[in-house]
């Protein structure tokens, strides 16, 4: 088994860097990378910074990144990066945003370590280990009725076949209005998942599985003690279609309503 508590803190190292470059430097040029997506200089500069680090203290373990790639998860490791998750926001002034640094073993989510730069919050979770904001051990909500539940939903779809991706979600909201106390897209699936970790979402569902998305957060909200399940509530993995994390009370409920999708 990996030892994860040196990983985390060089995760952690990793972080320090990118918060400085995400909160210090100026957006500089956007540039489009498909159907209402972008990145931003900041994007490129976080994931090369992270990605040379990473590769200098840990050069037996693999790299993924957004916007450069890599070999993807194919070896016995691997980090998972989101240089900037919510670029959107970000570029737009809105401080919901993150760095998410993830790590891969086989097709697990292991270990988490995601900064807020402009919240200036911290999570971090490794397998066994627990979960932390900043120093102090979080855990899931104990709500157990989605009709007094906060519910985040990821953005709904860009790019290739839109349309017709968007009907699953569009439905998705349609039954969650009818539902849930209130639903809220923050746009950044790192913040939905580290605020299932601590509490302050009772649940959060992605209709996508990106590692470099989901890896870090699903981590820390798996270790937090939420519940992390593809659509039909089989365990996360790298081959599930979706990323959902419910308080545990939430589960049946959940998965009867998403069982109409």
């Amino acid at each position: 088994m990996t030892d994860l508590a040196p990983l985390l803190q060089i995760a952690d190292a990793a972080l320090d860097q990118a918060s400085s470059l995400v909160t210090d430097m100026a957006v500089g040029a956007v540039r489009s990378k498909g159907d209402r997506d972008m990145v931003s200089e900041i994007d490129l500069a976080v994931e090369e910074r992270v990605r040379d680090f990473l590769r200098k203290e840990t050069p037996e373990i693999g790299f993924l990144g957004e916007e450069s790639g890599g070999a993807g998860i194919d070896g016995p490791l691997t980090w998972a990066l989101d240089p900037v998750d919510g670029t959107a926001n970000l570029v737009n002034g809105l401080p919901l945003c993150a760095v998410s640094l993830g790590l891969v073993e086989d097709s697990r989510s292991v270990l988490g370590a995601i900064d807020l730069p402009f919240m200036r919050h911290r999570f971090r979770a490794a397998e066994g280990r627990g979960a932390y904001a900043d120093d102090a051990p979080i855990g899931p909500s104990r709500t157990t009725a989605l009709d007094q539940a906060i519910v985040a939903i990821g953005d709904y779809a860009v790019g290739a076949r839109a349309q017709e991706r968007n009907v699953r979600r569009l439905a998705l909201t349609r039954m969650l209005a009818e539902q849930a106390l209130r639903v809220r897209m923050l746009g950044s699936a790192a913040i939905d998942l580290t605020w299932v970790a601590s509490g302050k979402l009772d649940a959060s569902i992605a209709l996508s599985n990106h590692p470099w998305d989901m890896a870090a957060g699903v981590a820390i909200a798996r270790e937090a003690g939420a519940v992390v399940m593809d659509l039909d509530g089989s365990p996360h993995g790298l081959r599930s279609t979706a990323t959902i994390a419910v308080a545990p009370g939430l589960r049946g409920t959940m998965l009867k309503m998403l069982d109409r999708l």
